[in-house]
């Protein structure tokens, strides 16, 4: 239990022992799980490939799995044996489930530097603007582009909200032009200060949900998720365009 109290970061009390009854084996575990975790919130519960256990999906953008009687937890991912070698079922489930969270947040208040040409890709990017390796990845985009490669700027300054990291974010979505702003900032240039009604905070905490933890997170348009920076002839190779 102790590491699935790591997992929430929140304090596991004594489960509940509920007597098990036949169809309803996912309530049960919402169940369980609610009063076990104060402040969780279960957002789906599925059975897993795995006979015996069941996949749930959290809040938090972690997920775990159960036995039917949502008395055994287990954190991690779940791997699976396959023709091809080992397959990561968990994060097959999770690029499934974070394609409809973007998907349902949508692109409106991103920062975006568009393909030349035909666009053939395009890869959201949560980016925090004093990120050395976002620095690293941003001084790339002009190659990404050049490859047809659509990069979306979504906002995750790590520091949090009211951090000057968050404010400078914040200074560069309300600029006048944000993209010469960004490539101002990334380069280490200061930027006027600015505040005006923007989406900063909403898209710091999609990172969140999206299972963001660090920067840059680029988001592939399949939900799978490339943590960290990855140089821009690598990352078209990967996307099938070189």
């Amino acid at each position: 239990m102790k590491n699935v109290a790591r997992v929430f970061g929140l304090t596991v009390g004594v489960l509940l022992a509920f007597p098990a009854a036949a169809g309803e084996i996912e309530d049960r575990i919402a169940t369980r799980l609610a009063e076990a975790v104060p402040g969780l919130k279960v957002t789906s519960v599925r059975e897993s490939e795995a006979e015996g256990l069941y996949e749930v999906l959290s809040n938090n953008g972690e997920t775990i799995y159960s036995t039917a009687d949502g008395q055994y937890l287990l954190t991690g991912d779940l791997l699976k044996i396959t023709d091809n070698g080992i397959a990561n079922v968990t994060e097959e489930a999770k690029a499934g489930q974070r394609r409809q969270v973007m998907a349902g947040f949508g692109d409106d208040g991103v920062i975006s530097f568009p393909a030349k040409g035909d666009e053939k890709a395009v890869i959201d990017v949560f980016t925090d603007i004093d990120c050395p390796y976002c620095r690293k990845l941003h001084a790339e985009i002009p190659q990404l582009n050049d490859y047809g490669i659509t990069v979306n700027y979504y906002a995750f300054p790590r520091s949090g909200p009211g951090t000057p990291s968050f404010k400078k974010y914040v200074s560069v979505w309300c600029a006048d032009d944000p993209q010469a702003a960004m490539n101002a900032a990334k380069s280490g240039r200061s930027v006027d200060s600015a505040t005006c009604e923007n989406p900063v905070l909403e898209q710091y905490q999609l990172g969140g949900r999206v299972g963001v933890t660090g920067t840059p997170a680029i988001i592939l348009e399949d939900g799978n998720m490339v943590r960290g920076y990855v140089p821009a002839d690598n990352l078209a190779k990967g996307l099938g365009l070189l």
